[in-house]
């Protein structure tokens, strides 16, 4: 049976507000990009359930999450399948990205993009989900989140604390929301029972100084890149930027990334930079370098080791939400973006 290749245009964004968690609220657990099983399967992340179901959720799965291909993903059919039950379900309240991976742009040409927009409620993830997260924002205006993936959510500890402080706060909290940096910071494979991890002390740092407001798009850039020219690529102008790495990305490729960016943006508000992996080999002498190229950067807030991406621990911020940027203060205060 073949899927639709469903083409419907959005004429006039306006954006929606999903409403909040509450106390016994389901979420649902699908795999947009990678499957659960990529991540060790079912038992190996029931930390991450536990961990839920403590906050007060009830947790639900996709039916196709644990089909696994040879790139450790599952068939485009499968995956949109989950993704439109879990919209449709009056039940699920939310919805949560097993990890990222690299397939999740495959979907959105067969998105049911009006199931979405007549079906708002929040939808959450990091790194590849950044396709599936713009995409939907563009397309039907509800706004989006760019926070711990169900997988990532079994992080325990100092970091692991401040990550699900934020991830509940942002998602149950009506009113505006202040973030500010975690204590601590650090880099590795977490996920692995005897890793050898150190903390390191952390702190949000600033090239350029100034306060701005604005919505948010953006994510993680080497997804962000597949959007560009499609139609479902964000506007840039006039928007607050969130750029971050993978591991899988050596720092040398931020200036090609960030060029392209720039290129597409007449008027940027903002950029805020993710701490970087030490995997992606980047210093401040390196960043600086290729932040110095651009001369819009002296002109717009610049604030970078700012706590989304790959590195630990990151809060959860809206794609689409209006937020301000106040360097001065080294916080970012998201508006009011669930009602």
């Amino acid at each position: 049976m073949a899927y639709n290749f469903i083409k419907k245009e959005i004429s006039s964004l306006k954006y929606i507000f999903p409403k909040p968690l509450k106390e016994g609220d389901e979420i649902r657990i699908i795999a947009p990009s990678d499957s659960l099983k990529r991540v060790g399967g079912y038992k190996a992340n029931l930390g991450s359930k536990h961990k839920l179901e403590k906050m007060g959720f009830k947790v639900t799965f996709g039916d196709h999450i644990n089909e696994c291909d040879v790139a450790n993903s599952s068939p485009i059919k499968s995956r949109v399948s989950d993704l439109h039950a879990a919209f449709k379900d009056k039940k699920v309240k939310a919805i949560l990205s097993v990890i990222g991976g690299f397939t999740s742009n495959e979907l959105l040409p067969y998105i049911d993009y009006d199931l979405i927009k007549h079906n708002p409620k929040i939808i959450c993830g990091f790194s590849d989900f950044t396709a599936l997260a713009n995409a939907i924002t563009v397309k039907t205006g509800l706004i989006t989140f760019y926070g711990p993936a169900y997988a990532s959510l079994k992080m325990s500890g100092k970091v692991g604390t401040y990550q699900d402080s934020y991830f509940k706060k942002m998602l149950t909290t009506p009113q505006n929301l202040t973030l500010h940096a975690s204590k601590y910071w650090q880099s590795g494979p977490w996920y692995e029972e005897n890793a050898n991890l150190s903390l390191h002390d952390n702190s949000w740092k600033i090239y350029n100084h100034g306060i701005v407001e604005g919505r948010t798009v953006g994510g993680n850039f080497d997804t962000f890149g597949l959007l560009m020219g499609t139609n479902y690529q964000p506007e840039l102008s006039n928007n607050i930027i969130l750029f971050e790495f993978s591991e899988g990305q050596d720092w040398s490729e931020m200036s090609r990334h960030l060029a392209a960016i720039l290129q597409a943006s007449t008027n940027p508000k903002a950029l805020l930079i993710g701490r970087f992996p030490v995997e992606s080999n980047m210093s401040e002498e390196k960043l600086f370098y290729v932040l110095n190229k651009f001369p819009i950067l002296k002109q717009i807030p610049v604030m970078y080791d700012v706590n989304f991406g790959h590195a630990q621990p990151i809060f959860t911020i809206p794609i689409g939400g209006i937020v301000t940027i106040d360097t001065h203060k080294e916080e970012i205060i998201v508006h009011k973006i669930l009602k």
